[in-house]
């Protein structure tokens, strides 16, 4: 693949991916495909779920002011605060050196960044860590816990990443979530799901109290090994924080798009 071709695939898992996540919060689901820009908002307080990104490749300095306008008024409609993902490597050359300048007219605020990452690396050698053993989460108490990881290592109050996957079917179903327990007590998680021919990395954490010991590294690597087990799929893809990258180098990923999360100012 060259490598707009592999930001293209980016923004796509997003797109597919994203999509299936939403809807299993269908009560508040908004998935639209408009002219450039993908909704898919589930209006809930797990603000990773309230994500609006543009589609188009080689946008021009004019049409990203005017699509950025548009991505904020679309945040600024919901009730719970979401984030416009932008995947750089889409934009012109004019297009990105105007981003910083259009982004703050439109009203959005720079949150963190982060890249598309992607490797034929499947499959995976199961793996084994000395300190962790590893549980698909299939019950409510354990999809709970997973959802705690989440809050707690983002920084959100637990009841915002509950309200993301408490009470969720498709997690206990059709993803791949896997917690690393210390004993008994849920130190990490990742998870995989199919989508569009690829293995999709989501939601990976480790408890603060738990990091830089490889716990995420290893049950990334567990939900990587039972994903494709699972589905045969060979191409894995995620979207990974600037800390996350490195863990996930180790693994086989390589990076794409640099990926620019915005939220709308006050």
């Amino acid at each position: 693949m060259t490598d707009i071709a592999e930001s293209v695939e980016s923004v796509e898992q997003l797109v597919v991916g994203w999509r299936a996540l939403v809807l299993d919060r269908e009560a508040r689901a908004d998935v639209r495909d408009l002219p450039g820009i993908a909704v898919r908002s589930a209006d809930c307080r797990f603000v990773f779920w309230n994500a609006v990104t543009l589609t188009e490749v080689g946008v021009d300095a004019t049409l990203l002011a005017q699509r950025l306008g548009q991505a904020a008024e679309i945040l600024r409609s919901k009730r719970h605060p979401g984030f416009l993902w932008l995947f750089e490597d889409l934009l012109g050359d004019e297009a990105r050196a105007t981003l910083r300048t259009a982004a703050e007219r439109a009203g959005l605020h720079h949150a963190f960044s982060g890249t598309g990452m992607a490797g034929n690396l499947l499959p995976v050698p199961e793996p084994v860590h000395p300190d962790l053993t590893f549980v698909r989460a299939t019950t409510t108490e354990q999809l709970l816990a997973y959802a705690d990881l989440n809050s707690r290592a983002y920084g959100f109050p637990l009841e915002d990443g509950r309200d993301g996957l408490g009470g969720s079917t498709l997690w206990k179903r059709e993803v791949h979530a896997y917690l690393g327990l210390r004993g008994d007590v849920p130190v990490a998680c990742a998870a995989t799901v199919e989508a569009a021919g690829r293995l999709f990395v989501v939601l990976v954490a480790t408890d603060p109290e738990w990091q830089r010991r490889g716990y995420g590294e290893a049950v990334t690597r567990k939900a990587l090994y039972e994903g494709a087990r699972a589905t045969g799929l060979t191409r894995a893809t995620l979207h990974a924080t600037a800390a996350g990258a490195p863990v996930y180098a180790r693994i086989g990923f390589r990076p794409n798009s640099p990926i620019h999360f915005y939220g709308v100012r006050d």
